[in-house]
């Protein structure tokens, strides 16, 4: 009899966890919810931000029941990868307590961008990229971890 091989567990890691690592998270969870477990925190909690909730559902993802969670929180949680999705996470990401690989994938920060626009429709166009974008790569994380491995 054979051991079941368990999905691997992957944090996708950002400053506040409100925007990108969300998404992350969602689109993961969309995607290849079969294949990995997907997680999210940040270097530290903030709200999940609504910009990013609306942007999501506009695509068919609902991160509505998400939250923001501190990375300390998910420290005891023995994740095969963490993804760093801006430069801060990147460079503030802690250690984790077993073998984890680390990656790093930045992104435009989406309210940072937000605060120059106009109009609201401006400041979700904003957000609508940075989702497009991170589903890409959500596209690509199977590949990615692929070569990883071999």
């Amino acid at each position: 009899m054979q051991e079941k091989q368990l999905n691997p567990k992957i944090l996708f890691l950002c400053t506040g966890n409100s925007c990108r690592s969300q998404m992350a998270e969602g689109w993961t969870r969309r995607l290849m919810g079969d294949l990995v477990e997907a997680y999210s925190a940040g270097i530290v909690a903030k709200s999940v931000d609504p910009r990013a909730i609306i942007v999501m559902a506009e695509a068919g993802v609902d991160i509505s029941d998400q939250r923001s969670k501190d990375v300390q929180e998910l420290l005891d949680v023995e994740f095969d990868y963490v993804i760093t999705l801006c430069g801060h996470a990147r460079e503030t990401c802690p250690i984790f307590p077993r073998k984890t690989t680390m990656l790093h994938r930045g992104f435009d920060d989406p309210p940072a961008l937000a605060a120059r626009a106009h109009n609201e429709d401006e400041a979700l166009q904003h957000y609508r990229r940075i989702r497009d974008e991170i589903r890409a790569f959500a596209h690509e994380i199977q590949a990615i971890l692929k070569q990883i491995d071999e």
